[in-house]
């Protein structure tokens, strides 16, 4: 504050009688007239002007010629003059012994000033008013400075009012709440009156209370200046946001504590949408790992597929011409057994790699999984139990029955290996209606989900992520191929579902199958029933079966089959060739044709074919069909490698329908 200068003037150094003859009077005029900064000045008893010193000069800006004799009300605005203050002023010197004040003064030229004003009443010996001491001083600088750093001030009230995406709010040195903006209130849900007072850690969720995280930020932002974190906090109403969180150390000029700053800001969606992007980066690099390794692995299991196909069909032609020895019998059947179970790996295989032969249809998810329940229960042992519950309202999923069984058994066998000191394990299936604004891993859809639940070990993140990895395992070595639930994900997403698992150490793994629903209840029709065949033709000849593969062996070894059967086989190499066979051979019976051959394809080889021949029954023999077509759907198929008891039964299911 500006120091007040009391001047008091006493009745017999001002009276004008004994003014001229006081001892020393020269020197308090002197003194007087020398001040500058002050407007010294003295005022009859009615506030008539009866002296006028330097300073009241220079800031009324009147000559003491122009003043003396004038009534002092005229230094007064308008507003205070029609309020009478002039008067009111006079009479509170009087009455009280002084008046003081600060307001608007006016000038000579009209301009205003702030003025700091003391009125002192000069009396005499006696005690009688004889006139007023008046004492002004010019704080306009003052007054500017302080409005000014009142306007600046509430503008950044105003600002920090108006920032509605930070919570901006300035704590106590112990952290209760001292002010709170409009973005506090949007993003916390509590009102000014609601919060101001209360400590902040109700912002924090339980467990970073229990840890006294809001103490430790506290300490950080007073000890480093600053604290900075990202983490959940908790609205009014209980719900939960992800904040980044910024606490500033104030301090005053000698570096105490007086509070902190606090900055919030909501990031829930952009922590979410971060979240998003990475889970779809790292979709797109498991995707394209999967279909590098599927391209692989798919073409690996077809070629293997041909060859077990060969060695499986030759041994069992072998077996029915050897002679009656046991040892060489079981030594045939020991590499049958082999053979069955190299193709069995080939069929994981190519079910990771997507491209394994599907026969889709409505499949009744409750049946199927109780027709293998023997199966199941024998496949667990003693000290586990087997729970089934399935919706009533269930309707059938559009899938093949015998790799949804497939599935369902991989699932259950490694619930069964979680959990080696015993458990449960519960199957279950319920209908799924998964809406566009649902946030789920699989598209809009009406599904079956199929789920198997252990309570055993469970997984890790890390283990968790690399699950369904072909050859992944964290079984021992001998144990377990790896391929089991990359073949479950590889079917269930070939049919147009999702595979998804959920674990957590020590608490249980949840592996669920979500397959589209079947539009149509009915079970497709048998296959085999394609058109009918052109017969056996005349009694006792041979019907003539055209085989094509481009694999010699493959070939040579389907011809040995045939022949056996009772057939005729008339062989080629290609597609090409295959024509040119038919348009010299009207003897043809029946088209045997793989699907997977250069430079024409088994089904552009039917187009041809039946271009020439309309009524040329087909059969169609794949182990993987790189492009699916519509026009497959109707042909009868045969799934290599197969064996010769399955070739006798897609050749006669053709040639001679029932």
């Amino acid at each position: 504050m500006w120091k007040k200068l009391d001047f008091q003037v006493s009745a017999d150094m001002i009276n004008s009688e004994s003014q001229a003859t006081a001892p020393g009077a020269d020197h308090y005029e002197l003194l007087i007239n020398s001040i500058v900064d002050y407007a010294i000045y003295m005022l009859d008893r009615n506030g008539k002007v009866v002296s006028w010193n330097a300073g009241a000069q220079r800031f009324k800006g009147y000559e003491a010629s122009e003043i003396i004799g004038q009534h002092f009300s005229r230094f007064y605005t308008d507003e205070d003059k029609a309020t009478g203050l002039p008067a009111r002023a006079l009479r509170t010197a009087a009455e009280h012994g002084k008046f003081e004040q600060e307001g608007w003064r006016i000038r000579k030229d009209g301009t205003r000033m702030w003025a700091h004003v003391v009125i002192d009443p000069i009396r005499g010996p006696d005690g009688e008013l004889i006139g007023y001491a008046k004492v002004t001083r010019d704080l306009s600088e003052r007054k500017a400075a302080e409005n000014a750093l009142r306007d600046s001030e509430e503008q950044f009230r105003l600002l920090v009012q108006s920032v509605t995406d930070y919570a901006l709010y300035r704590l106590s040195p112990h952290g209760m709440v001292n002010s709170w903006n409009a973005g506090a209130e949007r993003i916390k849900g509590y009102s000014a009156g609601e919060i101001i007072g209360q400590h902040f850690s109700k912002f924090y969720t339980p467990e970073d209370q229990v840890i006294e995280l809001p103490r430790v930020a506290l300490e950080t932002a007073a000890r480093d200046g600053r604290f900075e974190k990202e983490g959940w906090r908790v609205r009014k109403d209980g719900s939960r946001f992800w904040a980044h969180v910024v606490i500033d150390a104030i301090r005053n000029a000698k570096g105490e504590i007086v509070g902190f700053a606090k900055v919030t800001r909501d990031i829930t969606e952009r922590r979410d949408a971060q979240r998003a992007l990475d889970q779809a980066r790292e979709a797109f690099f498991q995707s394209q790992k999967s279909e590098a390794l599927g391209q692989l692995t798919g073409g690996v299991a077809h070629d293997f597929n041909n060859l077990l196909m060969v060695i499986q069909s030759s041994l069992e032609l072998a077996q029915k011409r050897l002679p009656d020895d046991p040892k060489l019998r079981r030594l045939i059947s020991n590499a049958l057994q082999g053979a069955q179970r190299g193709s069995s790996l080939t069929q994981r295989m190519l079910a990771f790699a997507r491209k394994q032969e599907l026969n889709p249809e409505a499949v009744d998810v409750s049946q199927l999984v109780r027709g293998i329940m023997d199966l199941l229960e024998r496949s667990l042992g003693p000290s586990l139990d087997l729970i089934t519950e399935f919706a009533p309202d269930l309707r059938p999923a559009q899938a093949d029955a015998n790799q949804v069984e497939l599935a369902i058994l991989n699932l259950v066998v490694n619930a069964r290996d979680a959990m080696p000191g015993g458990g449960v394990i519960r199957i279950t299936a319920q209908p799924e209606n998964v809406v566009e604004r649902d946030v789920q891993p699989v598209p809009p859809g009406r599904y079956v989900c199929i789920a198997v639940e252990d309570n055993g070990e469970g997984m890790d993140a890390a283990t968790l992520a690399r699950a369904t990895e072909p050859f992944f395992t964290t079984k021992g070595v001998g144990k377990g191929t790896g391929l089991g639930l990359s073949m479950v994900q590889g079917m269930v997403e070939q049919s147009g579902g999702r595979f998804l698992i959920t674990s957590k150490k020590g608490l249980g793994t949840t592996a669920q199958i979500w397959l589209p629903e079947a539009e149509e209840q009915a079970a497709v029709a048998e296959r085999g029933a394609g058109e009918p065949g052109a017969g056996t033709g005349e009694p006792g000849k041979k019907p003539v079966v055209l085989v094509v593969d481009d694999d010699a062996l493959v070939l040579g070894n389907v011809a040995d089959m045939l022949e056996d059967l009772g057939y005729s086989p008339l062989l080629a190499g290609s597609g090409a060739e295959a024509l040119k066979l038919l348009a010299t051979n009207e003897a043809v019976d029946l088209l045997l044709t793989d699907y997977a051959m250069p430079n024409m394809t088994g089904l552009q080889l039917v187009k041809e074919a039946r271009s020439q021949r309309p009524d040329l029954p087909v059969v169609l023999a794949s182990g993987f069909v790189d492009v699916a077509g519509a026009e497959t759907i109707d042909l009868p198929r045969l799934a290599k490698p197969f064996r010769q008891t399955e070739l006798a039964k897609a050749v006669s299911a053709v040639l001679e329908p029932s």
